[in-house]
């Protein structure tokens, strides 16, 4: 019993800290798996591009991290560099994340 516990905290441990957590009936108290799914990027359209506000304007679907559904909104970009990657009418994958209030875009990627 003792290995299981060691290979369960250590699988725990290992996983990534940023996702949402899921206690699983079975396991010994205080272990918590670490679920990944809310870490996927999610997809939209590039409709403007503010290099001056550092600001971008996607419309997106389902951004389920942020638990919001689709829409058009405006993004500010973690480093401005990332405005250079796209151009309006692109098709991306995204991740957003709210951060002291702001939604900030901190990765982008064209899918081509």
């Amino acid at each position: 019993m003792k290995i299981m516990t060691a290979l369960i905290a250590a699988f725990a441990i290992c996983t990534p800290v940023h996702a949402g957590t899921t206690a699983m009936a079975g396991l010994p108290a205080g272990i918590t798996i670490i679920a990944a799914a809310d870490t996927a990027m999610s997809e939209g359209e590039i409709r403007k591009i503010d290099p001056s506000t550092r600001k971008i304007t996607i419309k997106h679907g389902e951004l389920k991290n942020l638990d919001m559904p689709a829409m058009t909104m405006v993004f500010q970009v973690k480093d401005p560099a990332m405005l250079e990657q796209v151009q309006s009418g692109d098709k991306v994958r995204f991740r957003a994340d709210k951060v002291n209030g702001a939604f900030i875009v901190t990765e982008i990627e064209v899918v081509k």
